[in-house]
């Protein structure tokens, strides 16, 4: 799972999700007056009806959306997709909620007058409707289809020969020799432990290198037009397909990854997954280079 693949949507469903279970814990009746004292009003929870078809329908649906989103290749359970299962449940949640907010007493017999709606039915109907349109619009809007949580920028490639700065213990670190004074210098090609006139001894009756051996031939520059891989992340979900040209996608790429691309082909290009799996990327509109 990545939850860099999760969408601006997913977001807004999730904080609904949450206002939805906080909801279930309200009374779902409103009641005023002497009549009412001492009376103790009920919550979502003492309605086995109302709690499984409204509150943990639309944590569920939302819980499915999520999960949906966040796997690198859809899932399906008896050739019904999670996500598009998560929305139709979020439907049904908010259709629901409609309904107890009409009649908060349901089969009650309580007369003429029955009970108002309470705290738990308005910000239930409210959370539900929230949930279900944002699960329905995600797919449609482009503002909802942005990364929720940005892609991090690639770490940038040490230069050729160059090591980082070691400190104690570290393998590639220069250790002091012992018995050595802080600051001491070490002279080339001195052999750790060694006295520090030793050392000047031995230098000296080392050949230096001839200033045409210590030149070295600067590298031919490449040649123009040839293609050099780089890493990119795409702005929204992309399908890849495969090689062949079969029409089926064989991956997803996620906002929030980065992907390398190690060829191009016209204005596609061949792209390599976490899992070293390859395909055609075919809209590379938008693309951020790392």
């Amino acid at each position: 799972m990545n939850i860099r693949s999760l969408t601006r949507g997913d977001g807004v469903v999730i904080v609904a999700a949450v206002l939805l279970f906080v909801a279930s814990f309200l009374s779902t009746w409103s009641c005023d007056g002497s009549a009412c004292a001492g009376v103790e009003l009920p919550m979502a929870w003492d309605n086995g009806a109302l709690v499984m078809g409204v509150y943990l329908a639309g944590v569920i649906g939302a819980a499915l959306i999520v999960v949906a989103r966040m796997l690198p290749n859809p899932l399906k359970v008896a050739g019904i997709d999670l996500g598009q299962a998560g929305i139709v449940i979020s439907v049904f949640a908010a259709w629901s909620a409609l309904g107890a907010i009409f009649d908060p007493g349901g089969s009650l017999d309580t007369g003429s007058a029955g009970p108002d709606a309470g705290a738990g039915l308005i910000l239930g109907l409210i959370a539900a409707l929230i949930l279900a349109g944002a699960a329905v619009a995600t797919p449609l809007v482009p503002a909802l289809k942005g990364a929720l949580i940005g892609a991090p920028k690639p770490q940038t490639p040490q230069p050729y020969g160059g090591q980082p700065q070691g400190g104690y213990g570290y393998p590639g670190a220069q250790q002091q020799p012992y018995g050595a004074q802080p600051g001491q210098p070490q002279s080339y090609g001195g052999q750790p432990g060694q006295p520090f006139d030793a050392q000047q001894a031995q230098a000296q009756q080392t050949p230096q290198p001839q200033p045409q051996q210590q030149a070295q031939q600067p590298q031919a520059p490449s040649q123009g037009g040839e293609f050099a891989p780089f890493w990119f992340a795409v702005p929204v979900a992309r399908p890849l397909y495969g090689e062949d040209g079969a029409p089926t996608p064989i991956a997803e790429l996620a906002p929030g990854n980065w992907y390398l691309a190690v060829e191009q082909r016209g204005a596609a290009l061949i792209a390599q997954t976490q899992e070293g799996r390859r395909g055609v990327l075919q809209d590379t509109t938008g693309i951020q280079r790392g």
